[in-house]
């Protein structure tokens, strides 16, 4: 797919996902350079949210619909480990959520800096999240993270002085799923909060864009597990990994419109119960980490799994490590650095990516354009926001 000309893409529907998809390591830097550039706005927008939270934790609650709640889930594993633990508390809860509970996900007297994860920013629960946050919450900051800058979201925070909204437009993603849109996300939060240096997380970056890029050389490997029948694949992983096998099999769910039945978990819980779901016509993919506790686990599940002989490929996403897993596997460059989870789901998602759009041309659907019914759509449709009183 990577290696086809545009019009070919276009005659298979599919030539805007290939381009989002293939171009993500390249948005990876450019998503540096936003960092970068409004680094000054950050650091100051944090201290003011620190200052507002006194001798209180400050609560950062990460906040999405769909792909953009995955984010959360991805960020949040990584964040708690390595940021300021002593001024901040984690908390990814989807918007979807906020807005159907509000006082089940939000205490007033939490001091709260409310990080809106959003493509386009137009989807009804995106705008709707903001203001239950702003009616409970007794001290919010709002941090928008965003690719739209003529979103709803992006609109309804010019001149807010409580808040700051930055942009990622190249990443708004014009095909059905989110890919650049996802990791980008992602990224920037992850630079926001993670206190390295920059020079580490630039070369993080670095590495991670070389990475992708190996993914985009070697789809031939990818396409040579889908070549056979299958029709269930599943994906696990552990910490932000795990947070991140929903985002996975939401991809293969999304781009063959259910064709191929999708599950996830993390390593550890996939044998309590969740395991019943592989047959000879599964694939297994197991998101490998590289803290060498955690990988154990990692490696423990592929392992048992590939020697039960019943799926039809257990196959590891892995960087080298002390322990490696022998079998089938998509291992990039040993003599690539080492990532923390938090930059390692980069390319890791790629590959996944690459998964979804290859099994949606092998199942007859168009990339693009996966929903035949239209029942589904970009931007969700037909949500009815209800009024809220506090």
């Amino acid at each position: 797919m990577f290696e086809k000309d545009e019009s070919a893409l276009a005659a298979m529907g599919a030539h805007i996902t290939t381009r989002e998809i293939k171009q993500q390591p390249d948005l990876w830097e450019s998503t540096l350079g936003i960092y970068q550039e409004n680094l000054p706005a950050i650091e100051s927008f944090l201290a003011r949210a620190e200052k507002m939270a006194g001798k209180k934790p400050l609560h950062v609650v990460l906040a999405g619909a769909g792909t953009s709640a995955y984010v959360s889930d991805t960020v949040t594993p990584y964040l708690r480990r390595v940021a300021h633990a002593d001024a901040y508390v984690f908390e990814p809860r989807a918007t979807t959520d906020i807005v159907s509970a509000p006082l089940d996900f939000l205490r007033p007297s939490d001091p709260t800096v409310f990080v809106s994860f959003a493509r386009s920013g137009n989807s009804p629960e995106s705008l709707a999240a903001v203001e239950r946050a702003d009616q409970v919450l007794d001290n919010v900051l709002f941090l928008n993270i965003t690719c739209a800058p003529e979103g709803a979201l992006a609109r309804r925070f010019e001149g807010n002085e409580r808040s700051l909204t930055l942009l990622i437009p190249e990443a708004n993603d014009l095909g059905f799923a989110m890919t650049g849109s996802y990791s980008c996300m992602e990224l920037l939060c992850n630079l926001i909060f993670d206190p390295s240096s920059f020079e580490q997380k630039s070369a993080w970056v670095a590495q991670a864009a070389s990475m992708g890029r190996d993914v985009i050389a070697r789809e031939g490997q990818i396409a040579s597990w889908l070549d056979g029948d299958f029709d269930r694949i599943t994906y696990l992983g552990s910490g932000s990994l795990a947070g991140m096998t929903r985002e996975c099999q939401l991809k293969i769910l999304e781009l063959t419109a259910g064709k191929v039945a999708t599950c996830f978990d993390s390593s550890m819980g996939y044998r309590h119960g969740p395991k019943s779901f592989v047959d000879g016509c599964t694939l297994v993919f197991g998101l490998v980490g590289n803290d060498p506790y955690t990988r154990d686990y990692d490696l423990d599940i592929l392992n048992e799994i590939a020697g039960d002989g019943i799926a039809a490929h257990t196959i590891a996403i892995q960087q080298p490590g002390k322990e490696t897993y022998a079998g089938e596997s998509f291992t990039f460059d040993a003599a690539a650095t080492p990532l923390p989870e938090g930059y390692l789901a980069l390319p890791y998602v790629m590959v996944a990516q690459t998964v979804a759009l290859l099994t949606s041309v092998k199942v007859g659907n168009t990339p693009d354009t996966p929903s035949p019914t239209g029942t589904v759509n970009r931007v969700v449709k037909g949500v009815t926001i209800h009024p809220f009183m506090v």
